[in-house]
Formats: structure tokens, C-alpha cells, sequence
């Protein structure tokens, strides 16, 4: 099956994206400590998807960033039917916040790293 994700890269940034371009009208954002980009991309956008699947015409994107001090990780995404802000946001932030889920993402992407 071939996959109807993008995957764009730029310097620092990997960003997965269902359309093109990426658009983010909705999103929350944590920090977390280095890892593989792409698989915290890919972890999360999954994770989305699962919570949001049932929104009508949202469309996720998940940007991550290597600086110094780690990882800048940005969960959203293009909504093409009216929807609440606020309470979006709230529950993206809250996945993004989750601690189980947190370490899920960084032993998955550390150990993808470590097979490299």
C-alpha cells in the first residue's frame, strides 16, 4: 500500500504532512530531548490521528526541530470544516503532554537511531 503522507525535510526541520503544502491552523507544541526526528513525527502524527480521526477534513501535520537543547515538536494541521480552537488545541496539547505516550515516542525513535 503506498503511503499518502509527506515527508519534507529542511535543515534542523522534518515535517510529516497529509497535504501540501503544510498548514497549520491549529497546533500546540512541546520540547523533548533529542532523538530521530522522523520517527517522533511518525509517532506522533499516528497518535493524532487516532485521537482526531473522527474530526471531518483535518488534516495533520507534525513538524519537528533539532536545536541545541533538543527536540521542538509541533502537532496540528489544516481544518476545512469549521471546528473549536480552543478545545482542539486543548487536546492536542494534552496528547503532546502525556508522559506514557512521551516515552513511547523517544524509545521508539532512539531505538530506530541506534539500529542506524
Amino acid at each position: 500500500m503506498a503511503s499518502h503522507w509527506h515527508i519534507l525535510r529542511d535543515g534542523a526541520v522534518v515535517i510529516v504532512t497529509r497535504q501540501l503544502p503544510p498548514r497549520f491552523d491549529v497546533m500546540a507544541q512541546t520540547e523533548l530531548p533529542d532523538a530521530g526526528r522522523l520517527k517522533i513525527a511518525q509517532q506522533v502524527r499516528q497518535d493524532m490521528w487516532r485521537l482526531l480521526q473522527k474530526l471531518r477534513g483535518f488534516s495533520p501535520v507534525v513538524s519537528v526541530e533539532r536545536h541545541a537543547a533538543g527536540l521542538t515538536v509541533r502537532a496540528g494541521g489544516r481544518a476545512m470544516h469549521p471546528f473549536h480552537r480552543t478545545t482542539l488545541e486543548a487536546q492536542l496539547a494534552e496528547l503532546l503532554a502525556e508522559p506514557e505516550r512521551r516515552a513511547r515516542w523517544l524509545r521508539h525513535a532512539k531505538l530506530k537511531e541506534a539500529l542506524k
